[in-house]
């Protein structure tokens, strides 16, 4: 049976009743994708909001490594990724052998991996962070030494931060983020000299060094919410807060510096996608216990420290 958008949300919602399941989408989603999630936000938000979801199954509308994040914090949930190949290449940059080969380099270091990385790596390292509380988490770390994966950009931007740390970067980087290049953000300012520069962390120097505001996802959007005094705002970062931000306010100019700032793999998941995880619970993330127990202590110790 072919159905329209109309009957694939209705749909959505029954099975939805039928599962017990809680649907949660990353803000660089499809907007309609965005529009039947109980839960958007970035990935620290939604880390936090499925760590204390009561249903009993977790419909991740994200990339992999978010869906399993979810499973290593609600290990007794069943947790569906409606498009099982949407990935990240970034965290595929570094593997669990590439961070026991930096703690042999650097012995006495702790290890931060930013969220944006497989279930292994976590397994490795002695705490998790997202852009949103990176600063904060790294600060409160007994250890001078940190060594951070796999996003060299936001490890630079920590450095930056906190110089008191000593920050030992592998070098991995979003492909979107890095792709937005000084020039690009340059024109749009020249372009538009009124408008703000809002830029996520994940940006390489070059562009935000020209930023009127750094923050993560969620702090970008917030951002142009609340400042109702300015109306025109390039964005640095995936296009899909245009969303969050338009619905709240709509009478803001968004301006995205560059056509590479959409990220394919964030809009793989459509609504049929999410209606056939539903329905034939199908694309299942699974983990073994021995990564899960040790995968969550890195986890936990982030929202303890949060």
């Amino acid at each position: 049976m072919i159905m329209d958008p109309e009957q694939i949300v209705e749909q959505i919602r029954e099975l939805k009743k039928e599962r017990n399941a809680v649907i949660v989408a990353h803000t660089y989603q499809r907007a309609e994708v965005q529009e039947i999630a109980d839960k958007t936000g970035d990935s620290y938000a939604l880390s936090r909001f499925v760590s204390q979801a009561k249903e009993d199954v977790i419909v991740f509308c994200g990339v992999h490594f978010m869906a399993e994040s979810a499973k290593i914090l609600s290990p007794s949930k069943t947790v569906l990724l409606p498009a099982v190949n949407a990935g990240c290449p970034m965290a595929n940059m570094v593997t669990g052998e590439d961070v026991r080969m930096m703690k042999e380099k650097y012995p006495g270091a702790a290890v931060a991996c930013y969220i944006n990385s497989t279930a292994e790596v976590k397994a490795e390292s002695d705490v998790c962070v997202t852009s949103s509380n990176a600063v904060k988490v790294i600060s409160s770390m007994e250890e001078k030494d940190i060594i951070f994966v796999p996003d060299r950009n936001l490890g630079m931007y920590i450095a930056q931060q906190i110089p008191e740390k000593n920050i030992l970067l592998w070098d991995g980087y979003c492909i979107v983020h890095e792709a937005l290049k000084e020039e690009d953000v340059v024109k749009w300012k020249e372009l538009k000299p009124d408008a703000l520069l809002l830029a996520h962390p994940e940006c390489n120097q070059g562009v935000l060094v020209h930023a009127d505001f750094i923050g993560s996802t969620k702090a970008i959007i917030d951002y142009v919410i609340k400042e109702k005094s300015k109306k025109e705002f390039i964005i640095a970062t995936e296009k899909g807060v245009a969303h969050p931000i338009k619905k709240a306010r709509p009478d803001a100019d968004l301006y995205f510096p560059s056509p590479c700032l959409l990220c394919v793999n964030m809009k793989k998941t459509d609504l049929i996608d999410v209606y056939n995880a539903l329905n034939d619970m199908q694309h299942e993330i699974l983990l073994s216990e021995e990564i899960i127990k040790k995968a969550r202590r890195c986890l936990d110790r982030m929202l303890e420290l949060s």
